[in-house]
């Protein structure tokens, strides 16, 4: 316990004849923290396993230590500001993408959209509506084609019926003709012969 406190005591005042003797160093070899950390130790003492450290090194090393504590600290405030505002920059061109592509969707829909009588249809619907109604109108077309062609080959054949009848009715008429005037020849003859009988008798 003795030699601890000897020890402790004989520390004491060599680092106080130290530091009275001791100027502060003006060069260093590496002005990094761990250069004057090193160079720190490399000048100080051993005195039984301690390190006599001149109080004007440490200070420099504490000095340089807090400025650059500060320095990064102002580099991370400048950091952060410039992270901020390019953060407000990203949320604005964000902004004017999504105000883009609002525009763009709504110019395409625009674009997509025909009005016909006042109603508004997507150019698909549209094509679908006048599709259908084109097949619809050939599908009419269709059967009025075919109905008028039944119609059409029904009236050729009660026309060329009715002809077939017209010629045989003309053919029954100018032999009935025939037969009439015959008859009439005949019955003109009779009466002549009757009246040559009477003649005779009278």
């Amino acid at each position: 316990m003795k030699k601890l406190i000897f020890a402790i005591i004989a520390v004491l005042f060599f680092q106080l004849h130290t530091q009275a003797q001791l100027p502060a160093d003006s060069t260093k070899a590496d002005p990094s923290l761990r250069g004057q950390y090193e160079f720190m130790l490399a000048k100080s003492k051993t005195i039984n396993g301690y390190k006599l450290i001149n109080p004007a090194r440490l200070g420099g090393f504490w000095k340089s230590v807090s400025d650059s504590i500060n320095q990064n600290r102002k580099q991370l405030r400048e950091v952060k500001v410039k992270l901020a505002e390019q953060e407000k920059a990203v949320a604005a061109l964000k902004a004017q993408i999504s105000g883009a592509e609002n525009s763009l969707a709504s110019s395409n829909a625009k674009l997509d959209e025909i009005s016909f009588l006042g109603i508004s249809f997507t150019k698909g619907k549209y094509n679908t509506i006048v599709w259908t109604l084109i097949l619809v109108l050939a599908a009419a077309l269709a059967i009025v084609i075919l109905r008028s062609a039944k119609f059409i080959h029904e009236a050729k054949y009660r026309s060329s019926l009715y002809e077939e009848i017209a010629q045989e009715y003309q053919s029954y008429k100018t032999k009935a003709n025939d037969k009439e005037k015959k008859l009439a020849r005949e019955l003109q003859d009779e009466r002549n012969k009757l009246d040559e009988y009477k003649n005779k008798g009278n």
